[in-house]
């Protein structure tokens, strides 16, 4: 399965995945590409591919990208090949990605979840931006002027976690990835052993 993850920068998004990655199994992270520079602990591979505005720009005329925008001036992308690797392994995999690439999504991988990540208030995700220190006065301002646009795509989702107190937020995705699993459709194979134990002969 696709597990797609949005919501305004600030929301918790990010926690909340690696959280998922941590306590779930069979779940890998999709890792995309962006323009902007590499944050203070952010890895190589790990967190972002850093690539330069060049690289990027061919890895669109390339078709080589599944979605991509412009968020705050940079640019931000899932290759096609990074999604085909991580489900190469039989896992389900997360995308970490902001409101246009997730639109994106949904039109090219109808079966995917989406999830929308909410804050308790504007208030908070301010409070929030200005406290995790990683931007300037004017950077903050464009980022809650993005929320106030971003925030109107929720119904376009599936889910919807407001990410008030974090381990209730922690527990709403785990149950999410839970639940979806349990369906009919993706267990049938698994259950036909079951199923068939019982017409056996004892």
């Amino acid at each position: 399965m696709l597990f797609v993850i949005s919501g305004p920068s600030g929301c918790g998004k990010s926690t909340l995945v690696k959280h998922a990655l941590s306590a779930l199994s069979q779940v890998a992270f999709s890792v995309s590409h962006t323009t902007r520079p590499q944050r203070e602990g952010e890895e190589e591979g790990t967190d972002y591919y850093f690539v330069d505005r060049d690289k990027f720009d061919s890895m669109i005329t390339e078709s080589r990208l599944a979605e991509w925008a412009v968020v705050h001036g940079n640019y931000y992308g899932t290759s096609k090949r990074e999604l085909e690797h991580r489900a190469s392994g039989g896992t389900d995999v997360i995308l970490d990605i902001d409101v246009q690439g997730a639109r994106q999504i949904r039109e090219k991988h109808k079966k995917g979840l989406f999830i929308f990540v909410l804050p308790p208030s504007f208030a908070q995700l301010k409070q929030r931006l200005v406290k995790r220190g990683q931007d300037d006065p004017d950077v903050i301002s464009q980022r809650l002027a993005m929320a106030r646009k971003e925030i109107r795509a929720y119904p376009q989702f599936d889910y919807i976690i407001i990410n008030d107190a974090l381990e209730t937020a922690q527990q709403e995705l785990e149950a999410i990835f839970i639940s979806e699993r349990c369906r009919l459709h993706r267990r049938q194979k698994g259950i036909i052993p079951i199923l068939r134990s019982f017409t056996e002969p004892e």
